[in-house]
């Protein structure tokens, strides 16, 4: 699904601000079909958990009400007139004044409705969408919705970050030509003689022509092409590359010059996999970063630019390269921005929460199995398919992705683990042959024992030796992680990336002794355990969990969130910022040198 954009043939207006609000509890049988009660209000885009001093919203369990009025501008006459939500968690229901246009599920991908017969040029209506943020067997990611006796439901799910829901991105009302531009595909390759070939496919229902050009970043068109497939080559391309990013411009034209535009960048370069080492541009790439959240103080999961702009230049003072979208897509605007940034991103499903039985059931439920008809089954596949889907369908464009992380941390020593992703991971080739697949293996699937890891390019590791096995004991704990590491090599030969490694830490807690907690137990963990990677070649990337601390559901193992970030939640810088810049910076230098 290509992105909104405004051009010669297409007009985008913003919903963005307050819209009203209430619970579905206050809002009545018919909510679409009147004003909604009450005087609340939410800003869009946020998430509505922490907005108010109210229990009542932070733990609402179930459906909650969003509502504005929309005036459709009257010079859109024989427009193609659609709303465009970029993500609402978890299931939304729009309504356009008494009708009901569409049902989406999924927190993280976009959707469009079109207005065709609800609203015309000229009009004033009403928009309500009801928003869900329940969890099922039947939904990615999963969870257990149960109902005491006097009637109160709560919430049972096993990621480890708290469920914000709400309209969390951006929704606009858009306009193109009834024959439009509805996607581009575009895959690029490099020959040996230097020069480069951009594939791209257009898909244009009911066009007569369409025409390409490939422009450069002064504009300037370098390539140019007909019909809704081909190939342009470019003789000497500009490459985009971790730290130093170029795109071009590919224009699409259709119907000559009264027809749609559309304007998609585009970064010319390659991703592969070739036996211990992902290779970018035929060079091996090495992952330095973290694991990150969509999570913020008062806005929750709601995309801000303003945090957008300063988590990247902390990525950048830091000397980061990289970071995986843990654990669910993130907004477009954060890939465009790594796109014309030159920071590299492992793309990440929102299919966390896959595994009953970690940590002895810590999460709660008791032991159950993770992959059966009643727990775990052919729905809840269908509906990773989907997000699978989604996420390739509107990420597949952006040359910072260069891996697709399927899921984060399932049961894949379990019974059934085989059945239900083997086909999750064929669908990923399918869709894109591009780019390597991954997944995030969680320490109870030992290399022995894991049923999956075999079906993917990259195995991806999360561990956390001398924090919850060993702890406090680093001795004890580096030689159990050598000796893990190691095994995986030996026994395939794949790249391994660690996608997760750290310890909670208290800002302005210290130890001489660098006690657990304490600001000088993270920086001896974290020194311990690179020592450990520069001794591993198959080891191709170390991401800390987290960047920042951010909020997780309310329990006796977490006090007011996770404190594994580098940076505290408002983005403060912990002791061990300075050590990993240090020794980032150091590995960029001699990447540069070599």
């Amino acid at each position: 699904m290509l992105r909104p954009q405004e051009s010669r043939s297409r007009e985008l207006r913003s919903l963005n601000g307050l819209w009203r609000f209430a619970l579905d509890t206050e809002a009545g049988d018919r909510p679409w079909s009147a004003r909604l009660p009450g005087r609340r209000e939410a800003p869009v885009p946020a998430s509505y958990n922490d907005l108010y001093v109210d229990a009542a919203v932070r733990d609402h369990v179930g459906v909650v009400w969003y509502q504005r009025e929309v005036i459709v501008p009257s010079s859109w006459a024989d427009a193609r007139i659609a709303l465009r939500f970029d993500a609402v968690a978890h299931t939304a229901r729009v309504y356009v004044g008494d009708a009901l246009l569409t049902e989406h599920h999924g927190g993280y991908t976009p959707f469009e409705v079109e207005l065709d017969g609800v609203a015309a040029p000229g009009d004033t209506v009403t928009v309500t969408v009801s928003v869900d943020n329940r969890l099922t067997y039947e939904t990615i990611p999963p969870g257990e919705v149960s109902v005491d006796d006097e009637g109160r439901a709560s919430q049972l799910y096993r990621h480890d970050f708290f469920n914000y829901a709400g309209l969390h991105r951006s929704v606009h009302l858009l306009a193109t030509p009834r024959v439009h531009v509805r996607d581009i595909t575009v895959v690029t390759d490099l020959d040996d003689d230097g020069s480069a070939v951009v594939r791209y496919e257009v898909d244009a229902p009911g066009a007569r022509a369409v025409a390409v050009a490939l422009r450069d970043e002064d504009g300037r068109e370098v390539a140019a092409g007909s019909g809704a497939a081909g190939a342009l080559r470019v003789a000497e391309p500009r490459l985009w590359q971790p730290g130093a990013a170029y795109l071009y411009a590919l224009e699409v034209r259709v119907d000559g010059d009264g027809g749609d535009r559309y304007a998609l960048p585009v970064g010319i370069r390659t991703v592969e996999v070739r036996g211990a080492e992902l290779l970018i541009n035929g060079a091996p790439f090495y992952f330095t970063g973290f694991g990150k959240h969509e999570d913020a103080p008062f806005r929750g999961k709601g995309h801000d630019d303003v945090l957008l702009v300063h988590d990247f230049a902390l990525l950048d003072w830091i000397g980061a390269n990289s970071f995986r979208t843990s654990h669910y897509p993130y907004a477009e605007e954060v890939l465009e921005y790594a796109d014309r940034h030159g920071v590299v991103v492992i793309d990440e499903t929102a299919a966390v929460g896959l595994h009953f039985n970690m940590a002895g059931g810590v999460h709660g439920g008791g032991y159950k199995p993770t992959f059966s008809p009643g727990t775990l089954n052919d729905a809840t596949r269908e509906a990773h398919a989907q997000g699978i889907r989604e996420l390739i369908a509107r990420d597949k464009n952006h040359p910072s992705v260069v891996l697709w992380c399927i899921t984060n941390e399932p049961a894949s020593a379990e019974e059934g683990a085989r059945e239900y992703f083997e086909p999750l991971v064929e669908l990923t080739r399918q869709l894109d042959p591009t780019r390597p697949v991954t997944f995030a293996n969680q320490g109870d699937a030992q290399p022995s024992t894991d049923r999956i890891a075999d079906l993917f390019d990259v195995i991806c590791l999360n561990r956390y030796y001398g924090w919850y096995q060993q702890h406090g004991d680093l001795a004890a704990a580096e030689r159990h992680l050598e000796r893990e590491l190691r095994e995986w090599a030996e026994r395939y030969g794949k790249p391994l990336a660690i996608t997760e490694y750290g310890v909670d830490t208290v800002a302005g807690l210290h130890h001489p002794l660098g006690t657990p907690w304490s600001e000088e137990y993270q920086i001896e963990f974290l020194e311990m355990y690179h020592r450990v990677f520069d001794r591993i070649p198959e080891v191709i990337g170390e991401q800390v969990w987290n960047f920042a601390d951010f909020q997780t559901k309310p329990g006796i193992v977490r006090v007011d969130g996770n404190k594994k970030g580098v940076f505290t939640r408002d983005r403060r810088p912990k002791s061990v910022a300075r050590v990993l810049r240090q020794r980032w910076l150091g590995l960029r230098e001699r990447a540069e040198r070599s």
